[in-house]
């Protein structure tokens, strides 16, 4: 009798402690991360080591776009080509509708990005002066879906 007293507040215990455990437990988030493929062009969307999205990109030629694991640093809906002053939403914009800066060293966030492109024909190629480029369509789609911090590993 003693002894089954014992089994039962001891499972009651384990129950109880289960119990508050889960609770207090905390909402695992997602991991999610951007796996860009530099010989096949393709970036892909991970949630937990899992490929959920693909898509078709342009990458830079040669050795232009870095290899590595970086982040998403910042993004801009619209952004200016301050190198040539032209402003957003003109035709000649190379870098589309959106941007998401990566964390290259020394850059700031905004040397290397993934972005949209006035030239959708250059999408599956390497002619890119180092950034990801993207069709304006999908990068939005990925502009709402990512955000500032999400991993990036960009592998030959």
């Amino acid at each position: 009798m003693k002894q089954a007293a014992i089994s039962m507040i001891l499972a009651l215990v384990v129950s109880l402690t289960f119990s508050l455990t889960a609770a207090n437990a905390q909402p695992v988030e997602d991991d999610m991360c951007l796996v860009i493929n530099k010989t096949r062009n393709i970036l892909s969307v991970y949630i937990n080591n899992e490929p959920i999205y693909s898509f078709q990109i342009a990458t830079g030629k040669g050795e232009l776009t870095p290899v590595g694991e970086f982040k998403i640093a910042n993004k801009i809906v619209n952004p200016w080509y301050v190198r040539k002053n032209i402003p957003s939403g003109d035709k000649r914009n190379p870098l589309g509708t959106r941007w998401m800066g990566l964390s290259v060293p020394n850059t700031g966030g905004y040397r290397y990005g993934i972005h949209g492109t006035n030239a959708p024909y250059s999408i599956g190629r390497s002619v890119s002066s180092g950034c990801i480029r993207m069709r304006n369509k999908d990068i939005e789609w990925l502009f709402r879906h990512i955000g500032v911090g999400t991993r990036v590993i960009i592998k030959k």
